[in-house]
């Protein structure tokens, strides 16, 4: 399934600090997007020096919702420094949205953060997308609703993928045939489009609760042995240079 970006360049132009980046994650970027999916815009801006230092500090994170030309859109961005701080950290979230394909705003600063995210890869990843799956799971087991199913298999997915390989990707499609994952999700992701909050009760050809279970216990059991035998380092050997990095942005825009 494609997904072009839409033209959110207003978008950008109307935030009141500096933006590093904005990017489109979620249902999108993960390949199993809905009619009436919204649009996840994920960026970064940068405080300016005086909102840092000061008796008044800005926003480390700004977050609002609302609807532009039929679309509704869900715009979240963190200061530089926090961003920074979750992508040293075994953050699966940020490292997507940083790396994601779907672009709708860069700059040089987001290029070389980019090369930088490489260096921030590590086997604690495996816990992020691990406590992910456990969560969504859950939560399909209230519902019974298709999306937290694909997100639960989103998230082993890609996590085997990166601990095997180094490798942050977290389109869904992609993995299943990378990693020979479940075919009856494919489908699921064809359910998908028709509804936001689709049953799998009302899908044809569903699989079986129990077949359900067994591919989501052999999937954490993979999640498991990548993150036992990955090459990845423990902790994050970019650290100084990603401090580096924000410490320098922060002085060239407030200077």
């Amino acid at each position: 399934m494609s997904y072009e970006v839409p033209d959110l360049s207003a978008v950008v132009a109307e935030q009141s600090h500096d933006l590093l980046f904005a990017t489109v994650s979620g249902a999108h970027l993960y390949g199993f997007p809905s009619r009436d999916s919204d649009v996840d815009l994920r960026g970064v801006h940068v405080l300016p020096i005086a909102e840092v230092l000061g008796l008044r500090h800005g926003p480390e994170t700004k977050e609002r919702m609302w609807v532009r030309d039929g679309v509704e859109i869900d715009l979240v961005t963190h200061d530089v420094q926090k961003f920074c701080r979750l992508l040293t950290r075994p953050n699966g979230y940020v490292l997507e949205q940083l790396l994601s394909p779907l672009v709708v705003h860069t700059t040089d600063a987001h290029r070389r953060l980019v090369s930088l995210a490489a260096g921030c890869l590590t086997s604690r990843h495996g816990h992020h997308y691990r406590g992910f799956a456990v969560t969504q799971w859950r939560l399909f087991e209230k519902t019974g609703e298709i999306k937290p199913l694909l997100y639960t298999f989103r998230a082993l997915l890609t996590g085997v993928h990166l601990l095997r390989t180094g490798e942050v990707n977290a389109h869904l499609p992609t993995l299943l045939e990378k990693l020979d994952g479940p075919d009856y999700l494919l489908g699921l992701i064809e359910a998908k489009i028709l509804g936001e909050h689709r049953a799998l009760a009302g899908v044809d050809g569903r699989p079986a609760p129990e077949r359900l279970e067994a591919d989501l216990a052999h999937w954490q059991e993979q999640l498991r042995e990548a993150r036992d035998t990955s090459a990845l380092p423990e902790e994050p050997p970019a650290f100084e240079e990603v401090h580096d990095f924000v410490v320098n942005l922060r002085l060239a825009i407030s200077g």
